[in-house]
């Protein structure tokens, strides 16, 4: 093990144990916001430090059997105990250097996707019904709710836009690199001549703000006003003005929401949905103003970033900052999304990794 990392742990071990002396004392019960903080941190930083320890009494057998190899009677036997603590070792060390990795905080967060048809007319709005669907299979196959906020539909099917809402453990951390432009080639059904068309749509991932978070929006920055629902037709179309269009004045940016039945729901719903946006532009200034440090390998996650290929006439998807291609089209437009979210979570942990390692 590395000497910085062994000190990092150290420092870790040394600090749950002063954190366990001042949870056990009488002061920290008379202030509850203390007592609620340091047993956070308590929380947080028992499973790294309870591995170390593990690592540490490995170590010790390990030198242990090192000084039986001189002994004739037990030499068989210490070195099969120096084959078990060695792979040991190295599984906890991997499993150590895991634990210390920055987490997102985001990552337990709910979030909000956006799909837009760029590039290709009426085969890119298509396209975004075709993402649309494999999202929301993806998330039912994660046992995630999926929750309908906008739509513009395109004129022969469709999306010229979708915004929708997933609510699941987890969700943000596993669907965070999707966002950027997503490319298809195929022959759309409209080409009488069989000739391969590329589209594309740009998609947005942004985490659900948690409530009293870091952004919060004036009564005075907002303009919001309500309009009747567009729909085909029939007994569900609304009769009255619920859906809502609300104008954030300081930005210039604009969320509709208009699938719920209730103003009151649609007004929340989009209220929520600004928030995200103003977030995430706050988030990407921020990483404009760091724009010399390292980047990730799993991309920036910038909007105009070509990330992702569809060859249907090949039967592959290619993600292109990976290098990774499979070829399980089908099954992928179908939410099988599995091996490439996990691949893409793994390079970004190799990269966190690396960085870890350079400290």
């Amino acid at each position: 093990m590395k000497d910085s990392l062994r000190r990092r742990l150290q420092g870790l071990d040394e600090r749950l144990d002063e954190l366990e002396r001042r949870l056990a004392g009488s002061e920290v019960l008379d202030d509850l916001d203390a007592f609620r903080r340091l047993s956070r941190e308590h929380a947080e930083i028992l499973p790294t430090v309870t591995l170390f320890r593990e690592f540490n009494g490995v170590e010790d057998e390990h030198r242990a059997c090192q000084e039986l190899l001189g002994d004739p009677e037990m030499r068989d036997l210490a070195e099969a105990e120096l084959r078990r603590t060695s792979e040991q070792t190295a599984r906890l060390e991997r499993e150590l250097q895991h634990s210390l990795l920055p987490r997102d905080p985001d990552d337990d967060h709910n979030l909000f996707f956006e799909i837009r048809a760029g590039t290709g007319g009426d085969e890119s709005a298509l396209f975004a019904g075709d993402l649309y669907r494999m999202y929301t299979r993806y998330a039912e196959r994660q046992g995630w709710q999926v929750e309908l906020l906008s739509h513009s539909d395109g004129e022969l099917g469709g999306f010229k836009e979708v915004i929708f809402r997933v609510v699941g453990s987890g969700a943000y951390a596993r669907l965070k690199f999707e966002s950027g432009t997503h490319r298809v080639q195929r022959v759309p059904a409209t080409e009488s001549q069989g000739r391969i068309h590329t589209s594309a749509c740009t998609v947005a991932v942004l985490p659900e703000a948690a409530e009293g978070g870091e952004i919060s929006v004036a009564p005075q920055d907002l303009r919001i006003d309500t309009f009747r629902a567009s729909g085909a037709g029939g007994q569900h179309v609304n009769k009255t003005d619920s859906a809502v269009r609300i104008t954030h004045l300081p930005s210039g940016l604009v969320v509709e929401c208009q699938d719920g039945r209730s103003q009151h729901k649609n007004k929340a719903q989009a209220l929520a949905v600004l928030v995200a946006r103003l977030r995430d532009r706050q988030r990407r200034e921020a990483h404009d103003r760091e724009a010399a440090a390292r980047r990730s390998l799993v991309g920036s996650g910038d909007r105009s970033e070509r990330i992702r290929t569809y060859n249907f006439p090949q039967g592959r998807v290619t993600d292109h900052r990976i290098n990774l291609t499979l070829y399980k089209l089908e099954a992928i437009m179908d939410g099988d999304l599995q091996e490439l979210s996990d691949a893409l979570v793994a390079e970004h942990q190799a990269d966190q990794l690396a960085a870890l390692g350079e400290d």
